[in-house]
């Protein structure tokens, strides 16, 4: 594949294609609702169509060019597709009145036209886009840690949901989640690549949230980008998995404490896009109009890859791929859906 990926002793799925498709309901049906109790959250319908020039697409790392079109019965706007509903779901916990400590999520599907196709990636994106109202003063550490670990034991119960379902897939994930930060990531790994220290430390520990991505390191380099104008920089991460099927690092869940109104205006300098607090929703939060928030996106078809052990996220959702992608999927026994 583009990646190269090779399963080295042969690939064979542990369920057909029929038990794939029921696991995918059963698994995305149990860790749905489980999230839902665990964090307060109610479900709302989402957007896959958003107005430009408002503020409220994603813009993910600042590059990826939109899917964009004008509508025959829409006079003088352009509509986007949405990438990610980060800056929406804050517009909508204050439009609907959501109290402190309760929140919303939704079933997000995007497509990003710039993904580069592998075994991880496609133009399709599905995802579990939340976000729940905290206070001024829980904009810390404290609390985006204790979000995490509530995700994580919603991971842990799915997965030994689905053990009892098919015995074929036993579990992998350790009792409890590391933390680290870029910086010590890479103070540790001074040799290695952003992706190779991600692969190294799932591999040591199993589960690891990576916290602060997008501002410089002491190198002078950035762990990953990251848009300017909804997470904290200083107050985010990942989620990562240590994937055995792949012996490699496996991203399932975005997440972070969104900027207040002094993080937006810092990060935007930063990245040189002040033009941009001229727009809705930006003067909405240095107007102090928006809920303070956290929130993140949880791969739907990433978790059920790795919840049923597949090697290409193909084999659990139905996409468009290029000829390479399909020639090797064949070659390699992977079934795409």
């Amino acid at each position: 594949m583009s990646n190269s990926l090779s399963t080295k002793t042969g690939y064979t799925s542990k369920l057909d294609l029929l038990q794939t498709e029921v696991a995918i309901k059963q698994a995305k049906d149990y860790f749905e609702n489980s999230l839902a109790e665990k964090l307060n959250l109610t479900r709302v319908s989402a957007p896959i169509l958003l107005r430009s020039g408002k503020g409220l697409n994603d813009d993910l790392n600042g590059v990826e060019r939109m899917v964009s079109f004008e509508a025959l019965d829409i006079k003088n706007a352009n509509i986007e597709i949405v990438q990610s509903l980060a800056k929406w779901k804050r517009m909508a916990l204050a439009r609907y009145g959501f109290n402190l400590g309760a929140g919303l999520y939704t079933d997000m599907n995007a497509i990003r036209r710039d993904e580069v196709l592998d075994h991880l990636h496609s133009i399709y994106v599905d995802q579990w886009d939340w976000e729940k109202i905290i206070s001024k003063e829980q904009r810390n550490l404290e609390t985006l840690k204790a979000e995490v670990k509530k995700i994580y034991q919603v991971f842990k119960n799915t997965e030994s949901n689905l053990y009892g379902l098919y015995p074929d897939l036993e579990p992998v994930l350790p009792e409890a989640i590391h933390f680290i930060t870029t910086q010590e990531l890479e103070d540790k790994y001074p040799d290695l690549s952003a992706k190779q220290r991600e692969d190294a430390i799932a591999k040591e520990h199993g589960a690891v949230f990576i916290m602060q991505i997008g501002g410089k390191l002491l190198s002078g380099e950035r762990h990953d980008g990251r848009s300017p104008d909804y997470d904290d920089w200083t107050l985010n991460g990942d989620i990562i998995f240590y994937y055995p099927p792949l012996d490699q690092s496996i991203e399932v869940s975005s997440m972070g404490i969104r900027v207040d109104e002094e993080a937006l205006k810092k990060q935007l300098k930063i990245a040189q896009l002040e033009d941009r607090l001229s727009l809705e929703y930006h003067q909405a939060v240095v107007n102090r109009e928006l809920p303070y928030t956290i929130g993140g996106g949880i791969g739907q078809s990433r978790i059920c890859m790795f919840f049923l052990k597949k090697v290409h996220i193909g084999e659990v959702q139905v996409s468009v791929w290029n000829d390479e992608t399909i020639e090797n999927c064949n070659k390699e026994n992977i079934t795409l859906l």
